[in-house]
């Protein structure tokens, strides 16, 4: 099969021989793959590497072509998604307590298994998520990373009806959420470096919209912090009303500066971070976005620009969500 593959802190295309599913796994044949800014984290070993020379790529939606022998839950020609988290050990005190992204032993797509930039994927069926023949794959495949994580970093941020929400970076992820907050009833101020992004902001209505430098026009409620910077953290408590919440949305984040706890966290703020998500978290988003009519704002690439759409998103050139075509 066709594949792009991590190498020596970029991607290289290569033949690979085709996936073969395990006894409880999907065979799919990709569709769409969104492009993340963790697939960076993982190809420039920001994060430490589990697979060498893996196939990035985490935001999948493909049709199933085959299956193992214990995998009975969908039928040839079914279309799913394949996310992020992969496999989960189910046993542990957090799989047993509904916290599995907190899994000491979870695997991750494209970065422990072989992930969308390529002409096949396998998952878990467990794992895979039931996706509409109807919906075009370029609006789904955002959801399936930039979504579900915005979805649970909002849940986390304790955002009050009506509340004030920041968001510090203003990518895939943040403008998706800001269509939820919005459609919530809140105000969304974003504050975030690049034209193009800013663009975005008020395209999509973002009552405040303002550079990395800015300073919201009214304290928040709560923030989240989608761009993988420290120092904009405590930016964001700096900027938060008494009793607010900060969140970090990233899995990877540059080093924290020396926090003033007097000004940036006395007043019972807090300060929180997200860590993957659980498969609750993904079928409550995807359906909530369905209802809602989410409609992510899409870049797309063929197969053969990969390495083109990461250097997009590397060199800010990005503009919402980017998504790789296949064929």
């Amino acid at each position: 099969m066709d594949a792009w593959v991590a190498r020596h802190g970029t991607v290289v295309r290569e033949l690979r021989p085709d996936r073969v599913p395990a006894a409880d796994e999907l065979l799919v044949r990709v569709e769409a793959c969104g492009v993340c800014r963790t697939d960076l984290h993982v190809i420039d070993g920001d994060l430490p590497q589990h697979r060498p020379h893996v196939i990035p790529g985490h935001q999948v939606v493909g049709t199933v072509v085959g299956a193992g022998g214990a995998a009975r839950g969908f039928d040839v020609g079914e279309r799913v998604g394949v996310a992020w988290l992969h496999r989960t050990c189910g046993t542990c005190r957090w799989c047993r307590t509904a916290r599995e992204n907190l899994c000491p032993h979870a695997t991750f797509t494209g970065w422990d298994h072989d992930g969308g930039y390529a002409e096949l994927v396998t998952v878990p069926e467990a794992f895979a998520y039931p996706l509409p023949l109807t919906d075009e794959a370029l609006d789904l495949a955002p959801l399936l990373c930039a979504g579900i994580i915005g979805y649970r970093a909002l849940s986390r941020a304790n955002l009050p009806p009506g509340g004030v929400l920041g968001l510090y970076g203003f990518g895939s992820s943040a403008s998706i959420t800001a269509q939820l907050a919005k459609a919530a009833g809140a105000t969304v101020i974003a504050i975030t470096r690049g034209e193009r992004n800013r663009a975005l902001a008020r395209e999509l209505e973002v009552d405040f919209v303002g550079d990395e430098h800015a300073t919201p026009p009214e304290l928040l409620d709560a923030a989240i912090v989608f761009a993988p910077v420290g120092a904009l953290l405590t930016q964001a408590l700096d900027a938060t009303a008494r009793g607010g919440t900060v969140v970090s949305a990233g899995i990877h984040m540059s080093p924290i500066p020396e926090i003033d706890y007097d000004r940036s966290l006395f007043y019972e703020r807090d300060l929180r971070s997200v860590t993957a998500n659980t498969r609750a978290d993904g079928a409550e988003f995807l359906a909530l976005a369905r209802n809602l009519h989410l409609a992510p704002a899409v870049t797309t690439y063929g197969f053969d620009r990969v390495d083109d759409a990461l250097g997009d998103l590397r060199a800010g050139r990005a503009r919402g969500s980017l998504v790789v075509r296949m064929g």
